[in-house]
């Protein structure tokens, strides 16, 4: 019967942590490198979905 490999906790959740704020600077390198006109179309999409999901909102 195979036995489970061992993990160190505390490292894990560095790796995991280490990963996270990759994502977060590739987003952030991604944004910073938009033009002008790609970053108003992005506005404008992000805009447009916010207003389409607050049209589903319930009134109560």
């Amino acid at each position: 019967m195979p036995m489970a490999e061992v993990v160190n906790l505390r490292t894990a959740r560095k790796q995991k942590k280490r990963a996270e704020a990759r994502e977060g600077a590739a987003a952030s390198a991604a944004k910073a490198g938009e033009s002008r006109a790609e970053r108003r179309r992005r506005e404008a999409e992000e805009a447009l979905a916010a207003r389409r999901h607050e049209a589903h909102r319930r009134e109560e």
